[in-house]
């Protein structure tokens, strides 16, 4: 279905800046999608057409590299999917899956294109928005190799609990062998750590359901690795 871009209540910072007549540019070279979970959004290896836009939900963005697949990230809507590989390689270096169920906006690339070109302000919010998901990927990077699991499964419960849910009572969206894959750590030891997090009244852990009872303490395990 398409998307009124003007009435949508899901603009990215960088379509705020736009005017009535760009809107209704984008509106018409636009085209709006719903996925279940587990549904593929953006598949590795396939050529790219469309700008992508998470309008709601959450999904993950993973690699199938060497030896194994490997979680990079879990992004939360509203955000852009897979700029880097639309504007320059053309070819999807990652897949987007979907963790819970999303809705998608897919843009023209020529229109996208054209916004850039054409309107500096626009141009401008999509450069932060991707020097913020670089210097992001950096310290993910660092912190992953650095840190030992319990340090790298705390970072993990306040990504959830500050900006994925924005609460400290949360269901937890992907598996323990999902955390494991994020982390470069095996099941056994998530649950592990979880289990120990719950025996030191860190957080109460029950199924997939979440609820951070000392911040502080998980803030410095987080902190000290």
């Amino acid at each position: 279905m398409s998307n009124n871009c003007k009435t949508c209540v899901f603009k990215s910072k960088a379509t705020q800046t736009l005017g009535d007549e760009n809107l209704d540019q984008l509106s018409c070279n636009n085209a709006t999608v719903d996925f279940r979970k587990g549904d593929s959004i953006i598949k590795q290896g396939m050529f790219s057409t469309n700008v992508v836009y998470l309008r709601s939900g959450l999904a993950k963005i993973h690699i199938t590299g060497p030896y194994h697949e490997q979680i990079v990230r879990i992004v939360k809507a509203p955000c852009y999917l897979g700029l880097p590989t639309t504007i320059g390689d053309k070819i999807n270096q990652y897949s987007i899956t979907a963790i819970k169920d999303v809705e998608v906006c897919f843009i023209d690339f020529n229109a996208f294109r054209r916004l850039l070109q054409e309107t500096e302000h626009f141009s401008y919010e999509i450069i932060l928005e991707l020097c913020r998901n670089e210097l992001d990927a950096i310290r993910r990077c660092a912190n992953r190799t650095q840190k030992q699991t319990r340090g790298n499964i705390a970072d993990v419960i306040l990504e959830f609990a500050n900006n994925i849910f924005e609460s400290d009572v949360f269901t937890l969206p992907v598996s323990q062998s999902e955390i494991g894959n994020l982390v470069d750590a095996s099941r056994e030891s998530i649950s592990r750590t979880l289990a120990e997090f719950h025996k030191d009244g860190i957080i109460k852990f029950s199924g997939k359901k979440i609820e951070i009872l000392n911040k502080k303490s998980l803030l410095l395990i987080s902190q000290t690795g």
